[in-house]
């Protein structure tokens, strides 16, 4: 079976925040996501969980997105300019899938 490469994007970020993240990769031409939650974790401010959260604005969530590599630029470099100013943390990463058409 031919497969096609193509960018997985992982976005963990501050939930609050995820209503502008969606719109900012919706723009830069990525046709479908997935959000979960992120339930546990640690980082430079130390571990944290779920249970440890006092607040909405303290909860983590993760978008996960696949996209064509000649798209991957154009989607994070608003993201990068949004990260810089809240908790978050991307990776990108190539990938196979099988219908390279919907990406």
């Amino acid at each position: 079976m031919q497969t096609h490469i193509k960018d997985r994007i992982e976005i963990v970020i501050e939930a609050p925040v995820l209503e502008r993240m969606l719109n900012l990769i919706r723009k830069a031409g990525v046709t479908g996501y997935t959000v979960l939650p992120a339930m546990a974790g640690a980082g430079s401010g130390g571990e944290w969980s779920e249970d440890s959260t006092f607040t909405e604005a303290q909860r983590m969530v993760v978008v996960l997105c696949i996209t064509d590599p000649s798209r991957t630029d154009a989607v994070l470099e608003p993201v990068f300019r949004l990260l810089s100013r809240h908790i978050g943390i991307v990776t990108v990463g190539k990938v196979e899938v099988i219908r390279g058409e919907r990406f």
